[in-house]
């Protein structure tokens, strides 16, 4: 499953992903009939209703998940008749659902995750050499693998055009070459792209969000450079991590935190290889908000909000679930190194209305 999505999601397509058992074959073991529950995901949540496990939970509560994935910022433009449930990546968008499909009540957000940027470990101690970039020791290794990404000199940076070569250190490592961006998704399309930008023009205007299109005049200039820098972006954010971590690719990459804490959670030390994780001093957590359409869909919602174990598997694929810091604390224990699980000193940006983020989004790709 993990190997055909991974090949759906980087084609751009949709995928479809099937959480628990048909509802002609039953959900349990005591053969109860399930209540088929349909709707649309953001791709970043495809792994966690694919798991096994999570098909066990959802089954033993009675319900058949059947999920397409889709761009956060893509999701109006579908139809949504016949689904119970849009789960897109975060608030504004859930905030153009419910209006464009007049759902009733409010929505859930059952978990969240920050954004983050990951870094090669060379391309990491370049950006630290040159202010860009703090990183935090660590006592197991002669390596930092975890840092801190200063967005004030990095967008300095950006505005200026500058390149590996002109940073100190960089000479004689080749795969550090050519203008220094960071890889983020399609903003028109895709959350973590959309979100990126917002945190972006808040730094770059004075700690001021959006509000109006003057504002998104002011950093109009600077958006289209992050942006049109990348040349062609992929819709989803698991296309460019999967590259990252097989190494190809450009060395920064825009990712959520439950990507690489997913990551983390399942795989050995020696398939992690140079990976280190930068938070950005200023960012925007993802808050994954589920839109219900019918009743149906609100119950979903609910049991991913305050069950027990969906909360402990949403956790293991890297969420952290709202309301309890303790769950999310102990899953990561292990991987403090790579995980800043009290996100020390990092800031968040308020994110604009879906409007204005729109509009900055279609205006920075030109």
């Amino acid at each position: 499953m993990g190997i055909v999505l991974a090949v759906l999601l980087i084609g751009g397509v949709t995928a479809a992903v099937v959480a628990g058992r048909d509802s002609r074959g039953g959900n349990d073991d005591s053969g109860t009939a399930a209540t088929t529950v349909r709707g649309v995901i953001g791709s970043e949540k495809a792994e966690f209703f694919a798991d096994p496990d999570t098909v066990k939970a959802l089954a033993a509560r009675g319900l058949t998940v059947r999920a397409e994935t889709s761009g956060s910022w893509a999701m109006d433009q579908l139809s949504l008749e016949g689904q119970d449930f849009a789960f897109p990546g975060s608030k504004a968008p859930a905030d153009e659902l419910r209006r464009k499909s007049g759902a009733e009540g409010g929505p859930l957000r059952p978990f969240y995750s920050p954004l983050v940027v990951v870094a090669h470990r060379n391309a990491a101690e370049v950006l630290a050499a040159n202010g860009l970039v703090r990183l935090k020791a660590n006592g197991d290794s002669k390596f930092a693998t975890r840092g801190t990404l200063l967005m004030g000199p990095y967008l300095k940076a950006a505005e200026a055009d500058r390149t590996w070569q002109q940073l100190e250190g960089a000479s004689g490592q080749a795969e550090l070459s050519g203008t220094v961006f960071i890889t983020s998704t399609d903003p028109v399309s895709s959350n973590s792209g959309a979100l990126y930008l917002a945190a972006a023009s808040y730094v770059a205007d004075g700690g001021r969000v959006a509000a109006d299109l003057a504002a998104v005049d002011r950093t109009a200039g600077l958006m289209r450079k992050l942006v049109q820098v990348q040349g062609a972006q992929q819709t989803s954010s698991d296309a460019p991590f999967r590259d990252f971590i097989s190494g190809v690719g450009n060395p920064l990459v825009l990712v959520y935190e439950s990507q690489v804490a997913s990551l983390l959670t399942h795989s050995r030390r020696q398939e992690i290889g140079d990976l280190a994780v930068l938070y950005p001093d200023t960012t925007v957590s993802s808050d994954h908000t589920l839109v219900p359409l019918t009743a149906t869909g609100r119950r979903l919602g609910e049991l991913l909000s305050t069950d027990p174990r969906l909360r402990e598997l949403a956790v293991r694929h890297g969420f952290r679930p709202q309301g309890a810091a303790a769950e999310f604390t102990a899953a990561t224990e292990a991987h403090t190194d790579y995980i800043d699980q009290g996100l020390t000193g990092v800031r968040q940006a308020p994110v604009p209305t879906a409007e204005v983020l729109r509009t900055m989004a279609r205006r920075a790709r030109g």
